[in-house]
């Protein structure tokens, strides 16, 4: 069989749903390395067949800061860690929801309220929390929150009071998540995004690539997603910050990247695939070509504690492409 038959008989079976294998998605990596074009291209009539030419926007607000228990080796606000990092409690529910708004003017069609820390152990803060929720909803876009590990009962709580989406990563494979993190178990995760479909929300679950992570520890992430059926998957690439145990870590080439959003889309062909955090610093002028290779969403504007772009050069790049905003 050709490597053209090969791309098409999995193009064909991912639009079927069918289960791309460990061993199938190793071979779209190979022949990817050497021919990425063609991987992109038939990547590409996947995400048309679910997602025409639709590209969704969605941003997000750093709503507490810092101080962090956890010591995930990549993150800037983590406290075992002398990174610099703006550390500050929880923002009013009135800041939130400014963010919030100014994330619509731009044709943003999901805000996230992102917070640092393991989980929210606080009832004051939750009730900040649910009222930023409670004025969102008056707004033409739908709230998310990232706040850590969940129980069922606060899951439950969140799909009460209006919230659409949970976000919670996974970060990386099972089988690699010792190496990155020790202070809290992969299960935990695993069961935020379990208690938080069980409510009834939408589930965003992705991870960072560039971790010193092989691509068959990339393939079996995408598996457990599928697995655990979200419904997005946010895609960063490490942006690696001095001061953490990552700050020197090679970077991924662009083509590698890329070659891994088009994996992602073969065995998740009908979920929202985002490109996230440290595209712009490791895609660099190949940034574009991040949407030909499957992605069908982007987070837009700043990221938690690095900068990201503009919105509006963001949309410039999807009407570019033949593409549009969906909002």
């Amino acid at each position: 069989m050709s490597f053209i038959d090969f791309l098409n008989q999995m193009k064909n079976k991912s639009i079927s749903r069918q289960v791309i294998t460990t061993e199938e998605a190793l071979k779209l990596y190979h022949i990817g390395m050497e021919k990425p074009f063609f991987l992109f291209a038939f990547a590409n009539e996947i995400r048309e067949y679910f997602k025409d030419k639709n590209v969704n926007l969605c941003s997000i607000v750093n709503a507490k800061s810092g101080r962090c228990a956890e010591d995930c080796k990549f993150c800037a606000q983590s406290a075992y860690y002398n990174t610099g990092v703006q550390s500050y409690p929880l923002i009013a529910s009135e800041k939130m929801v400014e963010s919030a708004r100014k994330a619509e003017e731009q044709a943003v069609h999901m805000f996230g309220i992102v917070t640092s820390g393991t989980r929210i152990s606080s009832e004051k803060e939750w009730d900040e929390i649910y009222k930023a929720i409670e004025k969102i909803l008056e707004l033409n876009i739908k709230p998310c929150a990232s706040l850590g590990i969940l129980t069922k009962d606060e899951a439950k709580r969140l799909k009460e009071k209006g919230l659409y989406r949970y976000h919670h990563n996974l970060e990386t494979a099972r089988s690699f998540f010792k190496n990155i993190c020790s202070t809290h178990d992969y299960e935990e995760d695993v069961n935020t995004i379990r208690y938080a479909k069980e409510a009834g929300l939408s589930v965003c679950s992705g991870g960072i690539i560039g971790l010193g992570e092989t691509i068959e520890h990339r393939i079996e992430l995408a598996l457990t997603l599928r697995e655990l059926d979200v419904d997005s998957i946010p895609l960063n690439i490490l942006n690696p910050i001095k001061g953490t145990p990552l700050e020197n870590q090679p970077s991924l080439s662009p083509i590698e990247i890329l070659v891994t959003i088009a994996i992602f889309r073969y065995i998740l062909p009908d979920k929202d695939i985002k490109l996230c955090g440290g595209k712009e610093k490791n895609l660099r002028q190949l940034l574009p070509l991040g949407l030909v290779a499957g992605c069908n969403s982007l987070m837009t504007g700043n990221y938690l504690t690095t900068s990201g772009r503009d919105s509006e050069l963001d949309k410039e790049m999807i009407e570019d492409l033949g593409l549009k905003v969906k909002f």
